[in-house]
């Protein structure tokens, strides 16, 4: 089975850039521009891989309000094929396996079981939402009907705090064909390395091999980012909550933070000999979010 070492080429450390495609609404001239500006961006950053992500309505997840309206986006995989062609960089799909069938996510991970590109699968956004394909099925699937692709799997740090149980879930995902997994915006360092700490020590003693953990890394420039992010489920600790609200520039702060949280995990994986990288992205479509996420990207690439 390929692993992320066979598909980038590198060992022990990776860096992406996510991306969010367009929404469907926008025009073929705008998406056009918008893509033409994410090559030269990703030119800027030269990571070792892109990673696209397949947004889902999440509004069954929390009562609470969407801080920005849904809309859909254009399919990572239509937008990779036709919008990013001049970006010869290897590439993580997400795929929404919920807007599937069981019939036809077997010709969905066919077709686009390029070697040059690997998949993440997620599951419905809540047990509220019922959809004819769950993430358990496709996980079954890919390795009844394509187990050379290679997939990786969500990791939600957060989740380790309530339940202490999150390790697990990525040893039962990696028995079920994850060769990597992707966390959540992280901005709670401490729960992030509890959970590296038991998966460590639980592969351990179950004498079993890390894959690699691909942290994501967002910068915040203003509290309607904060409320956004907080509403996706990223957890910000109470004390960084109240300076980023304080702060005379959040955006500023939040990039010395996001730095800080790259180098302790960085040296923890390290100690560990946990296989790592980071994803760099921004939540926000604001130029300003968008640059300063360029820029962490290169900061981030000196660690290496």
């Amino acid at each position: 089975m390929a692993d992320l070492n066979s598909l980038i080429g590198k060992k022990n450390h990776y860096l992406f850039y996510g991306l969010t495609p367009p929404k469907v609404s926008t025009s073929e001239e705008k998406r056009r521009t918008i893509a033409d500006k994410q090559v030269e961006r990703i030119a800027a950053i030269a990571p070792d891989g892109l990673l696209l992500y397949d947004v889902q309505d999440e509004s069954s997840r929390t009562a609470a309000p969407r801080p920005f309206p849904y809309e859909s986006s254009i399919a990572p995989e239509e937008y990779r094929y036709r919008y990013l062609q001049a970006v010869s960089l290897p590439t993580i799909l997400y795929k929404s396996v919920g807007n599937l069938t069981p019939e036809a996510f077997p010709n969905w991970i066919q077709a686009y079981s390029s070697q040059s590109h690997a998949k993440v699968l997620v599951g419905a956004p809540s047990t509220k939402v019922t959809t004819s394909l769950t993430l358990a099925q496709a996980y079954q699937l890919v390795q009844s009907s394509a187990p050379d692709v290679l997939l990786g799997g969500v990791a939600i740090p957060e989740r380790h705090q309530k339940r202490r149980d999150e390790h697990l879930r990525w040893v039962q995902k990696t028995s079920n064909g994850c060769q990597f997994f992707v966390t959540q915006c992280v901005y709670d360092v401490n729960s992030t390395k509890d959970v590296l700490s038991d998966y460590y020590y639980h592969l351990q003693e179950t004498q079993q091999v890390p894959v690699p953990i691909i942290f994501t890394l967002t910068p915040c420039g203003s509290i309607k980012t904060l409320e956004f992010m907080e509403w996706l489920g990223i957890h910000i600790p109470v004390w960084l909550r109240n300076d980023m609200l304080h702060a005379p520039d959040v955006l500023q702060l939040s990039i010395r933070v996001c730095i800080q949280i790259a180098k302790e995990l960085s040296q923890y994986c390290s100690q560990k000999s946990i296989p790592y990288g980071f994803n760099i992205e921004s939540v926000a479509i604001r130029k300003e979010e968008i640059e300063a996420s360029i820029y962490l990207a290169q900061e981030v690439k000196k660690l290496f």
